[in-house]
């Protein structure tokens, strides 16, 4: 059995497995390529940052992939055969994917009502999203209720990511030809942020270290007077971003009144996009 409001998520939300499972919250994978061959993100055997760090640098083709909509009917079916009467999907931005139209259209013909959120966000702030509907569910509230949490927590969320180049994005068609351009050609390194879904550049500073520092400015900038919750991620950068979490230990102490700041890397469908020495952190107000 599962709940009687079901609640669903895809795997670029990085919810560690445990917190999903224990949250009784369900996640469909996308999917990496490399070469030729396909990968679930996420699970022992599947795509993993690592892997996806060293084939870009090795200059493999790497691509991503969302999940059918075949796929999402199949998750919705199931948790309706195990008790579901309604279910709320929430999902990384359709900006930067298809996982949100997929979903949309499983849930015409699911056998239960489905309330696809289109977070407007990428990484671990969906997952602030998700984790917000599943505070609402878990206190009994509507699957509407859960879905409005969602996206009120998605949209103060403030994600900022510092890359090494430009040309990852570039490739995925994230961000356009010119600015990939713009940047090679002043040897900057790019700030970026994800506004109304979409990337779009922040601040150019010129080196690494500048990149760090401002990262830290603009995520205390964004904690304002909130209390919130700050999340770290890298590819191949570790040291970094352990760097740019202690900075914001220091910083927003009294925002995050005792909580711990997560730091990890980037799940393996954003590093195929990103590239190695990414650096990103995303500061998530708690919903009054």
């Amino acid at each position: 059995m599962v709940r009687s409001i079901a609640l669903v998520t895809d795997s670029t939300a990085s919810l560690p497995a445990e917190v999903a499972e224990a949250r009784e919250i369900h996640v469909v994978p996308l999917q990496v390529v490399i070469g030729a061959t396909a990968y679930d993100e996420g699970g022992t055997d599947g795509a993993t940052p690592d892997r996806v760090a060293e084939a870009l640098r090795e200059r493999a083709p790497v691509s991503t992939s969302r999940p059918a909509p075949a796929t999402f009917a199949q998750c919705y079916a199931e948790l309706a055969a195990a008790g579901a009467t309604e279910i709320v999907s929430v999902h990384l931005s359709a900006e930067m994917s298809g996982t949100y139209e997929s979903a949309c259209l499983a849930a015409k013909d699911a056998p239960v009502p489905v309330t696809v959120v289109d977070s407007r966000q990428v990484g671990i702030s969906t997952g602030y999203g998700v984790l917000a509907a599943a505070d609402v569910l878990d206190a009994g509230g509507s699957a509407a209720d859960a879905a409005t949490a969602a996206r009120e927590r998605c949209a103060a969320t403030t994600s900022l990511f510092y890359v090494d180049t430009l040309e990852y994005l570039r490739r995925g068609g994230r961000v356009g030809a010119a600015a990939a351009l713009l940047g090679s050609a002043l040897a900057v390194k790019p700030l970026l942020a994800i506004d109304e879904g979409k990337v779009v550049p922040r601040e150019k500073v010129r080196t690494a270290t500048k990149a760090l520092a401002r990262l830290v400015d603009l995520a205390v900038e964004a904690a304002d007077e909130h209390q919130v919750e700050v999340t770290v991620a890298h590819l191949a950068n570790l040291d970094r971003a352990e760097q740019l979490s202690e900075a914001l230990h220091e910083r927003l102490e009294d925002n995050l009144a005792g909580r711990q700041i997560d730091c990890g890397e980037v799940g393996a469908v954003l590093a195929a996009h990103v590239g190695p020495g990414m650096v990103a952190v995303s500061v998530a107000p708690l919903l009054d």
